[in-house]
C-alpha cells in the first residue's frame, strides 16, 4: 500500500534585496549577473516546505528518529506554484519531491531510523565554540581545510527566534514550532552548515545542492546549541567550485540531535 501527502503552495522570498543580505545570490542583481531569472529561495527553506508532507507520511517520530536526503534541481524563485510531495509505504520510505512547472525543484528520499549513509558521515573531534576568525580568511580550492575540523561555534535559539523562523521563512504556525516546547524546525537545523563555514571563511554567491540530515534526538528551542563541523572534500565541478560540510548539531545537554552532510557551491562558474 503506498500513501501520498501533497501540500500546494507558492513560493516567497522575503527582504531579498536588503543591503546586508548574507547570501546575495538571494538578491535579484546578483541573481541575474549570475545568469538566473530572479533572487534564489534558499535551499534550506525550500526543504523546510516539504516538512509537513513529511511528517504526513511519517508522522512526528521523524524529527527525533529519522532522515532525508534532499538534492536540489532547479532553482525556485519567488512566485513559483510548487507542489510538495511525500509518497511511499506508511512508515517510509518516502519519496519526495517539490516540483514546479518546469520539473522537479527538489528530488529526494526520506525515512525513519537510521540512514543507509549514515555511517559515511564524519563527526568533528572539536566541539569547543570559539569565536570567530577576524578578519577572515578567503575560502578557496587552495584554503580549504580538507579533512579538518572547522572552529565549532555557540549558537542560542530561543522561543521566540523559533517561532519566527517557522512563521516567517516556512509560514507554518504549528503548535510544534511556536508552543511552549517548541522544536527547532528542521530548516533551521539544515541551515546551520552555512553559518558554520562563515564563521571560518569568506565567501561570495553560494548555491546548495545538497543535504543529508539525520535526526537523533529532540532539538528543542529555548537553549544554546554547538554547531561543530569537518570539511570532508571540496573540488572543481565543471568550473563550480565545490565544498562537503560533516555537521554535527549538539544540544545544552550534550547530546547529538542532528548529524547532516551539507554540499554547497561556493564560487559559481563565471557566465
Amino acid at each position: 500500500m503506498t500513501a501520498r501527502a501533497v501540500r500546494r503552495l507558492t513560493a516567497f522570498l522575503d527582504g531579498e534585496d536588503r543591503p546586508d543580505i548574507p547570501n546575495p545570490i538571494h538578491s535579484t542583481a546578483v541573481a541575474h549577473a549570475h545568469g538566473f531569472a530572479g533572487p534564489l529561495v534558499g535551499g534550506v527553506t525550500v526543504y523546510g516546505w516539504l516538512v509537513p508532507s513529511i511528517l504526513e507520511l511519517l508522522g512526528d517520530g521523524w524529527l527525533s528518529g529519522g532522515w532525508a536526503d534532499v538534492r536540489f534541481r532547479r532553482p525556485v524563485y519567488p512566485g513559483d506554484e510548487l507542489e510538495a510531495v511525500a509518497e511511499g509505504p506508511p512508515g517510509g520510505p518516502a519519496a519526495l519531491r517539490m516540483a514546479k512547472a518546469e520539473g522537479a525543484a527538489i528530488e529526494g528520499e526520506a525515512g525513519l531510523g537510521r540512514a543507509p549513509w549514515l555511517a559515511d558521515l564524519t563527526l568533528p573531534s572539536d566541539r569547543q565554540p570559539v569565536p570567530p576568525h577576524e578578519p577572515l580568511p578567503e575560502l578557496t580550492l587552495e584554503t580549504a581545510p580538507r579533512g579538518r575540523d572547522l572552529p565549532a561555534m555557540a549558537v542560542a535559539l530561543s522561543l521566540e527566534d523559533a517561532r519566527a523562523w517557522a512563521l516567517e521563512k516556512q509560514r507554518d504556525g504549528h503548535e510544534r514550532w511556536t508552543g511552549p516546547a517548541a522544536l527547532a524546525h528542521p530548516s533551521w537545523l539544515a541551515a546551520r552548515a552555512t553559518p558554520l563555514l562563515k564563521h571560518s571563511y569568506a565567501y561570495g554567491p553560494s548555491i546548495h545542492t545538497r543535504s543529508q540530515i539525520q535526526h537523533l534526538a529532540p532539538a528543542r528551542a529555548g537553549q544554546q546549541f554547538t554547531v561543530a563541523g569537518r570539511v570532508v572534500d571540496a573540488f572543481d565541478d565543471r568550473g563550480h567550485h565545490t565544498a562537503v560540510l560533516d555537521v554535527a548539531i549538539i544540544d545544552a545537554a550534550g547530546t547529538l540531535v542532528t548529524h547532516l552532510r551539507h554540499t554547497t557551491i561556493f564560487l559559481i562558474r563565471p557566465r
